[in-house]
């Protein structure tokens, strides 16, 4: 999962917000089209690494505290590199490396959970998806409808997601379970982010960043999805 942000210290033309309306929809338009072509990457990339013979025993192992600790520190050292080679400005090729190894990183990471989630029940799976596409559809056109700045996010943001991750952490080293209430917080923070990320691509990416821009909104989706699947099965266990 990503908290990345851009500096936006380009020259005003290149600032999509400040481009021409066609030029801009056309930055919306590849910003969206790449979020959507990640998403069906993700989807197929799950769908043939649940599928693979062993991953049973595979997942089991990585649900171990120490071992899931390890994963997650490797999963945040890749991120970091995702995003540094989405937002090289020199090579195109690097972008969209930086976006597909994102992509590869939050699916490998996403196996275990996904896994007993499917144990649990095969309706979990799809049922979460809906309500993340609902929650970003919803969310996405508020910013896009409004056109309000959410910039001014940023440090609650991120200072709320420290936070998260240090609960994490400890959560893994001491053993303790973070309940309901903290699922549905970092639902409420991945909502944050997918505002935050919305409204930086209508005002402050340059227009040759849209491969950033898909990847931050994947970030955040991805994010959302991940807590989703925890509620609903938290929910279902309590039927």
């Amino acid at each position: 999962m990503s908290y990345a942000d851009n500096p936006y210290r380009s020259p005003e033309f290149t600032i999509a917000g400040l481009a021409p309306a066609n030029e801009r929809a056309d930055f919306i338009r590849k910003t969206y089209s790449h979020l959507t072509a990640a998403v069906f990457l993700f989807v197929g990339l799950e769908s043939l690494l649940l599928s693979l013979p062993g991953i049973d025993e595979l997942a089991l192992m990585a649900l171990q505290p120490y071992a899931w600790l390890v994963v997650l520190g490797a999963f945040i050292g890749v991120s970091w590199l995702a995003e540094y080679w989405a937002r090289s400005a020199v090579s195109p090729a690097m972008q969209y490396a930086g976006l597909t190894l994102y992509v590869v990183a939050e699916a490998v990471i996403f196996v275990p959970l996904l896994y007993i989630a499917n144990r649990f029940s095969p309706d979990i799976i799809p049922t979460a998806g809906i309500a993340t596409l609902v929650v970003f559809g919803g969310l996405t056109a508020i910013v896009l409808l409004s056109g309000h700045d959410f910039s001014y996010l940023r440090t609650a943001l991120y200072l709320g997601g420290f936070i998260a991750l240090g609960l994490i952490v400890a959560s893994i080293l001491v053993g303790f379970s973070l309940g309901v209430l903290f699922t549905s917080a970092m639902i409420a923070l991945a909502s944050g982010y997918i505002l935050y990320h919305t409204s930086n691509v209508l005002h402050h990416y340059r227009l040759d960043q849209h491969v950033a821009a898909s990847l931050a909104l994947f970030a955040s989706v991805a994010l959302m999805f991940w807590y989703m699947v925890q509620l609903v099965m938290s929910l279902t266990s309590r039927d």
